[in-house]
């Protein structure tokens, strides 16, 4: 993973969770609950939470795995990954494990998960293709894989996004976190990104699905990806 991208997520890991709040008015934790919804995740189910950050969608995967199930959240940025353990154990999922991995060279065993999921991380990964292919690798036949990720709104969505992200975004998350260049950063790389039947394309790449669907969050800001591994 690039050094520049994962020196900046380190310098906004402690404002991280209070800046994301704000700026999506907590919409991105209902996100999470539908990303653990769709993919069909139970008890007793083992899943990977890859570029887990601080945490929020392995603790939501962990509530439905309950103690029979294994959860494990990994990010290559180990600060952004310090704050996840006492986060765990205060909502009280201390067995949530975790560890500093990259993505696109996970070090998992083949067919070892049930669920493999990314929150907002695959734009971050240096060659997101090979990071869906890595982590298909670790999910068992059968099993799925859920990336959610920013998007680009169509219709009405679209003006007033653009200037939320270009102007909003940035602004409030600088004064927040001290680190405008952060968010200017988000926002480029948000807009840039592949989504809906272009994103599909890329996992379809892997060659390691069965079948693939994909669902639109609050209008485009926000697409939901699910592959069924073959």
């Amino acid at each position: 993973m690039s050094e520049e991208v994962r020196s900046m997520f380190a310098e906004i890991a402690e404002s991280y969770d209070s800046t994301n709040t704000v700026l999506s008015l907590g919409i991105h934790h209902l996100w999470r609950k539908k990303a653990v919804k769709e993919c069909g995740v139970k008890a007793g189910d083992h899943v990977l939470d890859c570029a887990t950050g601080t945490g929020d969608l392995a603790l939501e995967f962990r509530k439905t795995t309950g103690p029979e199930g294994r959860v494990v959240g990994t990010d290559f940025c180990k600060e952004m990954l310090d704050f996840a353990p006492p986060k765990a154990a205060k909502e009280g999922y201390p067995d949530i494990e975790w560890a500093v991995e990259d993505a696109m060279n996970l070090s998992f065993e083949d067919d070892t998960f049930d669920i493999a999921s990314i929150a907002f991380g695959i734009r971050n990964v240096d060659n997101p293709a090979k990071g869906v292919a890595s982590m298909a690798r670790v999910i068992k036949p059968g099993g799925r894989l859920v990336i959610l990720e920013f998007g680009q709104p169509r219709g009405i969505m679209k003006p007033l996004f653009n200037v939320y992200s270009k102007v909003v975004i940035p602004t409030v998350g600088g004064i927040m976190s001290g680190k405008k260049d952060a968010y200017d950063y988000l926002n480029r790389t948000s807009e840039a990104f592949p989504c809906r039947e272009a994103f599909v394309e890329l996992m379809e790449g892997a060659a390691k699905f069965s079948e693939i669907k994909y669902f639109s969050l609050n209008g485009g800001i926000a697409y939901l990806y699910v592959g069924t591994v073959a």
